[in-house]
């Protein structure tokens, strides 16, 4: 959904410069040190395991790209046990840290680690999704917005079907219109965590006043970002929390050095390969879906993120398996091989029921709640897809045949 927010008495800051800015936002914890110095995926349910292989005892690690090394490692019986190799394809929960942005992190802890800077009241309006094309319509946003409209925030890309929405023109031209009535400004916010690295995003093109960046979904350490077109002078930029005097007085707070140096390098690394990237994982995305077709037939599958005329994100992967008992969490806890996710992380909490997502799209209930969503990486290759591929035939026929027994 789209989010438009009205306010009765919207207001501009102005500290007197005229540049856009980054802001970094929020930081959480990032992998832990591993013998490999690779991390490890987080939905695989516990990523370092132990291996017997005659007397030798191996810790056993999934590297950058899904799969597994092995470290010598003490273990205890309870570990001393053979755990089949893994292919990780839930890029849209999170990737991993290039090794570029892990030697830069490292570098920043070691040189760079001093101190660096040693009421309103508003309603939302949401708009729904087209059942058609799987995104926000621009009509339905024009025609949500009243003359206390002073903010309009919609996700540049989807991270479960992947959809893409396009705006910015619009608003441009009706605030022509509204600042010769003498109404605010519409500013215009972005969410563009999930396109980064699988697209080009350039904020001036998109003509956004905020956009949003999220590290961990284009390899680079859990650390957020956010675009402002000229803070305190063209685009209000007002601190949420007080205290110290850091970050020009909008985030108090000591800065996270290594981690906002992790950022830029993975920022950088995308602007200097972004074409390779969103290539590489294009194909292989569309080497899984012919896989899954060839293998299960299109009677037996629901693309559930393709909608007619409508862009996507290059790496995502959508379907539901037609058929009873074949929900989406069924499917994966019955496969050997497939780390994957039924949809987005931050609506887990939902439990069993069917994204709201996909609902909200017009897909049923019954093909919804067997949903799974695949997103590859810059490192899943198509003989990973062919080995998921198969790992997914063998869990369908477990399911079926407890079933009919």
């Amino acid at each position: 959904m789209t989010g438009v927010a009205s306010a009765s008495s919207p207001t501009c800051a102005s500290s007197g410069w005229g540049r856009e800015r980054v802001i970094t936002a929020s930081c959480g914890s990032f992998y832990p040190p591993l013998r490999s110095a690779r991390p490890r995926p987080p939905s695989a349910g516990g990523a370092d395991f132990c291996r017997m292989d005659g007397d030798q005892v191996e810790k056993m690690v999934l590297t950058k790209d899904g799969r597994k090394t092995a470290v010598d490692k003490e273990c205890d019986g309870e570990e001393k046990k053979s755990v089949e190799s893994k292919v990780y394809m839930d890029y849209n929960a999170t990737t991993p840290m290039a090794p570029e942005v892990i030697q830069t992190v490292t570098e920043a802890m070691h040189e760079a680690w001093g101190n660096p800077s040693s009421s309103y009241t508003a309603e939302a309006t949401f708009v729904p999704v087209s059942k058609i094309t799987g995104q926000v319509e621009v009509d339905d946003i024009i025609a949500a917005i009243r003359p206390t409209t002073c903010l309009v925030s919609i996700m540049l890309a989807n991270n479960e079907t992947g959809p893409i929405s396009e705006l910015s023109q619009q608003i441009q031209i009706l605030n022509q219109n509204r600042m010769s009535l003498g109404l605010p400004r519409i500013l215009m916010h972005t969410d563009a965590a999930q396109m980064i690295g699988k697209g080009r995003v350039d904020g001036q093109d998109l003509g956004v006043d905020y956009l949003t960046i999220v590290g961990h979904k284009f390899y680079a350490p859990r650390i957020g970002a956010l675009y402002v077109r000229g803070p305190g002078v063209t685009t209000p930029l007002h601190p949420m929390l007080f205290g110290g005097g850091q970050e020009w007085n909008f985030r108090p707070g000591t800065e996270n050095t290594p981690m906002i140096a992790g950022l830029g390098k993975a920022a950088e690394l995308v602007n200097k390969n972004c074409e390779a990237y969103e290539a590489h994982m294009k194909e292989v995305r569309d080497y899984l879906e012919k896989r899954l077709e060839a293998s299960f037939g299109k009677q037996r599958l629901h693309f559930n993120s393709q909608f007619p005329g409508a862009k996507r994100l290059c790496n995502t992967c959508n379907f539901s398996f037609w058929g009873p008992g074949l929900q989406g969490r069924m499917v994966l806890s019955h496969c050997k091989t497939l780390l994957a996710s039924v949809g987005a992380a931050c609506h887990s909490e939902k439990g069993d029921q069917p994204s709201s997502i996909l609902l909200s799209c017009g897909i049923p209930y019954e093909v919804a709640q067997n949903a799974l969503r695949l997103s590859v990486g810059r490192d899943t290759t198509k003989e990973d897809v062919d080995v998921i591929v198969e790992d997914l035939k063998q869990s369908v026929a477990q399911l079926e045949q407890n079933r009919v027994t």
